[in-house]
């Protein structure tokens, strides 16, 4: 039916239509009446036309508003200064504008809202323009946040917002004009127009509330009433007079939005992963497990009950490919620890594009990077990069071994895929038995079974690397007394601070527990989700990297040194660490909360510390952990909360997000106490019992 729609205007045109749709209505909640105040001599829908009016490309402006009688003063106002104006269903928004661009023929509409009275025709010129050449379905300036909020445009075709007219029942979808296209990318090419000017994402210049019109006022005095301003003139203005930018009022983008979204989660509204079970038999033909990574494959997810496949990310979000929204506990298994698509990280990455990638010789990132790493953590005198943490540990494990003469090693924790640790684990297939053998698993807190294995073989140990900390606390001076104990055996102490690292601190664990290890490895965080890891550690044990054999074509890829450096400058300036540790406590405080509601004490709880934490599940009667684990977060993904088994929280987690995850826990809790009740979950359980891959820890 949809793709044999028989009503889509001019579908043989040459010449494309494009019409501007201004969403306006006189009954905000918020600030009644504001599309009609006088700002700087004019009303403030006028400056809007007006704008729409002067963007090239654009063939005709319309106004819609809706049919309720509170809008007939907006109607009547349009009719008396000749603006198109289309009158609406009030609630139903996407259908309004619909109507109205199928009113007025249109091929490509341009979707503006009457709050934005600084919008800039020469951006909105700049959008016509890239998604024709693009030939995309959507493409908005407003999707990440990158230019001020105000400035917000978005262009689609016709065919699209068909589309998304047909097909969108959620309340969320239906209030949101576009929410359904940005959901659903499987179904429609989405691109964004990024603000080549960095920093401009915290500036706020639309009329939401009273308090913003003095502010926007201050603005206007300064403008020239003729033509509709330039960004760059706002900002003009904004610098020559900073008492205006005082009467700013900073507040969270899409407030609104975020209301029906928790008002579409309040009615338990179903989730499909229809589309995810169909793409999972099209990516098996070409990929083993449909998936590169073992943890984010139908492994870890109940198939046809779970979402398999994700189109995009933003913030502290996730969508998949059947178009549902999570709050991301997941977060890329904890690379992105600023959020997706950080609006800094991004620009770093985009300039250092046009620069070149992978150059034919090493560039000065190399060594910025470098100096920043030896500053914060506390072993570092020299450093060498690699592109993931197996490349990491296993350049630690390389050097121990060159440096000590020593070959067998012990491990305590997960340290990668490479055949030196992976053989230690019941996923050792294809690791020769001679690599299998030299590998030693010893416990955590132990240092007896250490003792035990470095006297069972005298001298033949290079080191031992572990996780610092995971989910269980160090006994006290634990890393002062192994770290003497093994060098009195002539072995070195490697910290695996992969996940550690940019998380607990800055510095990793080490500076958390004020410990120098002899090397370490870094990896995950420090690029935000841009594949980067590094070896640190003391100046006669890297040294010898000039002999060890540790290269690689992209060991000085631009793209992710550009990015690092990015993440500790944000984090420096933006005291991300402190946020990572409120935001995961008060999680955990919330959910525990919760667990002593529905007593399930006995079953779960939370180990480890804040910034990752896991959930702790016990066997309970005769349900086994692996039952009562799928139970719970089949019902976490049911409620938008993606998770397996771990919180790992990232700094752009809002109070939304926070109360999001909070609800779901509550709805899964309940049901888990419900079903426990009852006994024998998995004769009622939906999916199919989840197994893991191997435990390590």
């Amino acid at each position: 039916m949809i793709d044999q729609i028989k009503n889509s205007p001019n579908p043989n045109s040459v010449k494309q239509k494009t019409v501007a749709v201004i969403q306006a209505r006189m009954g905000s909640s918020r600030f009644p009446e504001k599309t009609l105040k006088p700002l700087g001599g004019r009303p403030v829908i006028d400056w809007v036309v007006r704008a729409a009016r002067e963007t090239r490309g654009v063939d005709q402006v319309v106004v819609a508003t809706s049919n309720e009688p509170a809008d007939r003063a907006l109607v009547e106002y349009c009719k008396k200064n000749n603006i198109d104006c289309y009158a609406g269903d009030l609630n139903d928004v996407l259908k309004r504008v619909y109507q109205a661009a199928l009113e007025y023929k249109a091929d490509l509409v341009m979707r503006l809202t009457a709050d934005c009275p600084f919008l800039d025709s020469n951006v909105c010129g700049m959008l016509v323009l890239q998604l024709k050449k693009m030939k995309v379905d959507y493409l908005s300036n407003a999707v990440n946040g990158s230019w001020p909020d105000g400035l917000d445009c978005e262009v689609m075709t016709f065919k699209a917002l068909e589309r998304a007219q047909i097909k969108a029942k959620l309340k969320t979808h239906r209030e949101h004009v576009t929410q359904y296209i940005l959901h659903h990318r499987h179904e429609f090419k989405v691109e964004e127009f990024a603000c080549p000017v960095p920093g401009l994402g915290q500036e706020r210049w639309t009329l939401d509330h009273a308090e913003d019109l003095a502010f926007l006022e201050g603005i206007a005095q300064h403008l020239n009433s003729d033509k509709a301003p330039s960004f760059l003139q706002v900002l003009e203005v904004l610098e020559a007079r900073p008492e205006i930018r005082k009467l700013q009022t900073p507040r969270l983008r899409n407030e609104g939005l975020e209301k029906t979204k928790r008002e579409d989660a309040a009615q338990n509204c179903e989730r499909e992963f229809r589309v995810s079970k169909e793409f999972l038999e099209r990516a098996e033909k070409s990929i083993p497990l449909g998936s590169q990574t073992f943890s984010k494959s139908r492994t870890q997810y109940p198939v046809g009950f779970a979402p398999l496949f994700a189109t995009h990310g933003l913030g502290g979000r996730i969508w998949d490919i059947d178009g549902n929204e999570y709050v991301d506990l997941v977060n890329g298994l904890l690379p992105n620890v600023l959020g997706y698509c950080d609006p800094d990280v991004n620009a770093a990455i985009r300039s250092q594009l046009d620069k070149g990638i992978t150059l034919s010789l090493a560039t000065e990132l190399e060594t910025e990077l470098a100096e920043m790493l030896i500053d914060i953590i506390p072993c570092a005198e020299q450093v060498r990069f690699g592109k993931n943490g197996s490349d990491a540990t296993t350049g630690c494990i390389r050097l121990a071994r060159a440096f000590t003469g020593s070959e067998r090693v012990m491990v305590c924790g997960y340290h990668g895929w490479q055949d030196w640790y992976i053989g230690s684990t019941t996923r050792n297939k294809g690791v020769p038995k001679a690599v299998q053998e030299l590998t030693h698993t010893v416990p955590y807190n132990n240092l007896q079974a250490i003792e035990e294995l470095l006297k069972k073989h005298p001298g033949e140990f290079a080191c031992m690397i572990l996780e610092p900390t995971n989910f269980v606390e160090p006994e006290k001076d634990y890393f002062v007394r192994l770290k003497d104990l093994l060098h009195r055996h002539g072995a070195l102490l490697i910290f695996d601070e992969i996940i550690t690292g940019f998380r607990f601190a800055m510095g990793g664990a080490q500076e958390y527990f004020g410990v120098s290890p002899d090397l370490a490895s870094f990896g995950k965080s420090m690029g935000n989700g841009m594949p980067i890891s590094a070896i640190v550690g003391r100046r006669d044990v890297m040294k010898l990297m000039e002999e060890v054999f540790f290269s690689g074509t992209f060991g000085g890829e631009t793209l992710s040194l550009a990015a690092s450096i990015a993440v500790i400058k944000k984090m420096k300036e933006r005291d991300v660490i402190k946020t990572l540790w409120q935001t995961g406590g008060r999680i955990a405080t919330e959910v525990n909360k919760l667990i002593a509601k529905y007593e399930l004490a006995e079953v779960i709880d939370f180990k480890g510390k804040d910034p990752w934490r896991l959930i702790g599940l016990k066997a309970y009667k005769n349900e086994s952990v692996e039952a009562i684990k799928t139970l719970l977060l089949y019902e976490l993904h049911k409620k938008g909360v993606l998770v397996i088994g771990t919180h790992n929280v990232c700094w752009a987690h809002s109070e939304a997000d926070i109360e999001w995850i909070v609800n779901g826990y509550n709805s899964a809790l309940s049901r888990l106490k419900d079903e426990l009740t009852k006994g024998n979950i998995e004769t009622r359980l939906e999916p199919p019992v989840v197994r893991p891959l191997f435990r390590v820890r």
